[in-house]
């Protein structure tokens, strides 16, 4: 299988660690024998032993060429991150040499972007390669529109020329049927690793109440509500992430006298997120849009209550008072009377945390969600 990612390990959010979670699954036989000897519930697909090429850009120009991660053998093309906006005609023309040495049998891009873009264009060269379009993005659909405004033809081409897409949440499988897709969607979302997650029997108690956050610093992910909020709450906030947003942040943390209370912790990995979550008493993200949000699921995971806002693929998995609390879009106020309700009703907090964990392990571990994405591979 030939893989098509813009980004990929050392940089990695929650499409590269969900490609990197399901190859290291399904690529090893040992999983196979898992299912078959009842460890795991779902079954079907193909045989175990696939092999997985995937291409990307060398964003720092800091790493291999070529090296191996996990199951895939990672090809980088290209250096710096300017050269992302020509991945499509650099990874095509690598793909194409590749392609003649292994015949691939599917191209799998990650998500709708110069990814997809390099991957429809490899269907249209060998159509004989089955062509599987995967959607993770949180940005919003006017955004996306706006943003592609120059090329919304070729975009377009991104949905239309694949063979089967994979939607990480029914908000995105929506979005492709409006790009015009008619063929067969699945919505299938990213996993968690429960037991990487799971509370521990002991967990030191917070000095003060603590809300935290893990997200990007940009605009779509509403960490400006969720600072604002904190004016009206008695605790403290740790924020977990980068981004372009962060100096701005800071200002705003600032000059609401909000600097003692709140802390931005800077990237942390993600061997190391579950120590950070099981100090937290409610985990918070009041989005703006989001394509899915594997951060919630994850604190669910950690067996936190939840603060989201209804927009995109939060809806999938957030129930109003069973397994989270909705929050309004751009509403300090209404982000923090839901963190304020949490803290003072110990027995709602239980019961959400209790039923995010039940959810989360129900339907959202990686194990479940491999063996769903292996039998799209049959496509």
């Amino acid at each position: 299988m030939l893989i098509f990612s813009l980004a990929y390990i050392p940089f990695i959010g929650g499409a590269e660690l969900a490609v990197k979670e399901i190859t290291d699954r399904i690529g090893s036989p040992r999983f196979d024998n898992r299912v078959e000897a009842g460890e795991i519930s779902a079954k079907g697909g193909p045989a175990s032993g696939w092999e997985f090429d995937l291409v990307t850009v060398n964003l720092d120009g800091k790493q291999p060429t070529t090296e191996r991660i996990g199951n895939i053998t990672v090809h980088r093309v290209g250096r710096g991150r300017m050269s992302k906006y020509f991945f499509p005609i650099t990874a095509l023309r690598f793909a194409t040499q590749l392609h003649r040495q292994k015949k691939f049998d599917i191209a799998w891009a990650i998500m709708a972007n110069q990814a997809g873009l390099a991957a429809s264009w490899f269907k249209k060269r060998f159509p004989e390669v089955k062509y599987l379009l995967t959607l993770q993005e949180g940005d919003s659909l006017k955004s996306i529109w706006w943003r592609t405004w120059w090329m919304r033809p070729l975009y377009k081409k991104i949905y239309t020329t694949a063979d089967t897409i994979q939607a990480i949440s029914t908000f995105l499988a929506d979005r492709a049927r409006k790009y015009g897709f008619a063929k067969t969607i699945h919505v299938i979302p990213n996993g968690v690793d429960i037991a990487h997650f799971t509370r521990p029997l002991t967990n030191p108690p917070s000095p003060m109440p603590t809300v935290i956050t893990v997200s990007r610093l940009v605009e779509k992910n509403g960490i400006d509500t969720l600072i604002q909020a904190m004016q009206f709450v008695e605790g403290q906030l740790l924020i977990l992430g980068i981004g372009d947003q962060e100096n701005k942040l800071r200002q705003l943390a600032s000059s609401l006298s909000l600097q003692n209370r709140v802390s931005f912790v800077g990237h942390v990995d993600h061997r190391q997120l579950p120590g950070y979550l099981h100090q937290a008493d409610v985990f918070v993200r009041p989005s703006r849009s989001e394509g899915l949000g594997s951060a919630f699921l994850e604190a669910m995971a950690a067996g936190l209550p939840i603060v989201a806002t209804p927009v995109g693929g939060i809806i999938d998995f957030l129930e109003d008072d069973k397994t989270g609390l909705f929050c309004q879009v751009n509403n300090p106020r209404s982000v923090a009377d839901a963190i304020n309700r949490l803290l003072a009703d110990k027995q709602l907090r239980e019961n959400i945390a209790m039923n995010g964990s039940a959810l989360v392990s129900e339907r959202y571990d990686w194990n479940l969600i491999a063996q769903q994405i292996k039998k799209v591979f049959g496509i």
